[in-house]
């Protein structure tokens, strides 16, 4: 008898996340508050992003081979997409989005407080 997952416990289903790889965010929430970087990688099956700059983690690394030296590397860690919020970089102010329609009849994301649209 095998179980199978359906709805928001499934993990392999896509969560949809408001940003997109690009995007310039600020963090809301957690040690790296206030911080504004832009998207490197999103992974929507956790709903998680790498934001540049944010949650920096070191990992020491060790010498793979006799002879060659360890090293200390840097890399940022994914955060929840829950934790960042769409950043104007015109106004200087981070805002949540809405989707309207363009001229053209294209479905495109809009920056509540400023209109600014980003796509």
């Amino acid at each position: 008898m095998t179980t199978q997952f359906k709805g928001k416990n499934n993990p392999s289903t896509n969560q949809k996340m408001h940003v997109r790889k690009g995007d310039t965010v600020q963090v809301i929430s957690g040690q790296d508050k206030g911080k504004v970087g832009e998207i490197l990688k999103t992974l929507p099956k956790k709903s998680m992003v790498i934001v540049k700059g944010v949650n920096v983690r070191t990992k020491h690394v060790k010498p793979q081979q006799e002879g060659e030296s360890g090293q200390i590397t840097t890399f940022e860690a994914p955060i929840h997409s829950s934790n960042v919020m769409l950043y104007s970089n015109k106004q200087k102010i981070a805002s949540r989005i809405c989707y309207t329609f363009d001229k053209d009849g294209r479905k495109v994301r809009m920056l509540k407080k400023t209109g600014e649209i980003i796509d």
